[in-house]
């Protein structure tokens, strides 16, 4: 792997950081469930209604906590994936409730998009994991919905695969669903399986839906990703730097949240932060600022030392074109080369999270491709320095007929 591009200063970060502590100790957090609220109480922190006051000592001490990587287990052993360290884990898109068709048509999801999704991110050589909600499928009613999902996901995949984030309910049928899939609950809390996307309701607030479904995660063990998701100019300042230090607030309360209740359980710091274009007051996700959010990020996460989440083939485009090729590159090169250790929302996404399209997927996971050659970068060894071969062939000749060739064109 590359070197890590870093976009802040060591002094940078540790402003963030403090204005972070800053922000819930002075202006606190909103916690809409009661047993998360016990949870703090319980903890010495002050609580003031729904709101809670956090310390310094209580979040430094508790982020301390969660692992800097962890394995998840897939049903197939050949495809467990490590998070963290110099690990990189693409996933496919998630929670678009509409598929864009090639003509430009736009379309409610369906179980069928789903399954058919499920199988591409199965037989991707690029991505690592199957659905997450991948295609929200909105011909399947609502109270069974996550079960149709989790089930597809196992039966067209041996990856690894996430699990519902509706609520404590839906948590913990998943947990169950992983727990017979895998032999257990003690196999799958010694062995975690599972990951979920828990995001708060930015600014500075959890509601009880994500609240129940982390709460149950952290108490089976299984991974969790604590997101944020500030809109630049509308749900956070027009800042950019204040609006990282929110985002690193409402994250870092998230993880004291998990190590409170189970303390090392695997937790990943998440970020989707954006800026709000505010000419139509619409996310865009397909920006620069968008990168940098990205980037700071990776770098917010190696500085708490825990693993990270961004990125993936952002665009604001509704149709497979230029902009979308363009701004796909550009938050997936900023992914690959700051550090993120895991990739959702790599492959298909269009107009903001709101759809999927295949043909998208398909350009996605090449782009995901080239970029995890290019983060190989070069192999230096006397194979590689290819002396022999260059001295063969002298000055004026070709290579194409060399042995050397033949044993290494694949390999590089």
């Amino acid at each position: 792997m590359l070197p890590k591009y870093n976009i802040l200063t060591e002094e940078q970060v540790r402003m963030i950081h403090d204005e972070s502590i800053k922000i819930l100790e002075e202006v606190g957090m909103e916690f809409d469930y009661e047993p998360a609220l016990e949870v703090f109480k319980r903890e010495g922190q002050k609580v003031e209604g729904r709101r809670v006051h956090f310390t310094r000592e209580f979040i430094e001490s508790k982020v301390k906590l969660a692992p800097s990587q962890f394995t998840l287990h897939a049903r197939n052993p050949e495809h467990n994936v490590v998070v963290g360290g110099e690990n990189i884990v693409f996933a496919p898109g998630y929670g678009a409730p509409f598929i864009y068709e090639l003509d430009g048509t736009r379309r409610k999801t369906t179980m069928e998009d789903y399954d058919n999704f499920a199988k591409l991110a199965g037989a991707s050589e690029n991505l690592h994991m199957s659905g997450g909600t991948m295609a929200e499928p909105q011909d399947i009613v609502e109270g069974i919905r996550h079960l149709k999902m989790l089930y597809s996901s196992i039966k067209n995949s041996d990856k690894c695969f996430m699990g519902s984030a509706e609520g404590k309910e839906r948590a913990e049928d998943s947990i169950e669903i992983a727990s017979i899939l895998f032999g257990g609950k003690d196999v799958i809390k010694e062995k975690p399986v599972l990951v979920s996307l828990i995001n708060s309701l930015t600014p500075l607030k959890y509601d009880e839906r994500m609240l129940g479904a982390l709460m149950a995660y952290a108490e089976a063990g299984q991974a969790v990703i604590i997101a944020s998701l500030v809109m630049a100019g509308s749900t956070g300042p027009a800042s950019l730097a204040g609006t990282l230090a929110l985002q690193n607030a409402e994250v870092l309360a998230g993880i004291a949240l998990a190590q409170s209740i189970n303390p090392g359980t695997p937790v990943i710091y998440g970020s989707t932060s954006a800026l709000c274009d505010l000419r139509g007051v619409s996310l865009s996700i397909g920006s620069a600022e968008c990168a940098l959010f990205i980037s700071a990020s990776a770098q917010l996460a190696r500085f708490y030392g825990v693993p990270s989440r961004s990125g993936g083939g952002l665009t604001d485009s509704k149709t497979v074109d230029a902009q979308a090729g363009l701004e796909s590159m550009l938050t997936l090169m900023a992914t690959t080369l700051t550090g993120i250790n895991f990739v959702l929302h790599t492959a298909g996404i269009l107009q903001y999270f709101m759809a999927m399209s295949y043909e998208k997927f398909i350009v996605d996971d090449e782009i995901t491709g080239v970029l995890r050659h290019y983060m190989k970068g070069y192999t230096f060894d006397e194979e590689a320095m290819a002396f022999d071969a260059i001295a063969k062939v002298g000055p004026g000749g070709h290579f194409l007929t060399q042995e050397h060739t033949f044993r290494n064109f694949k390999r590089e």
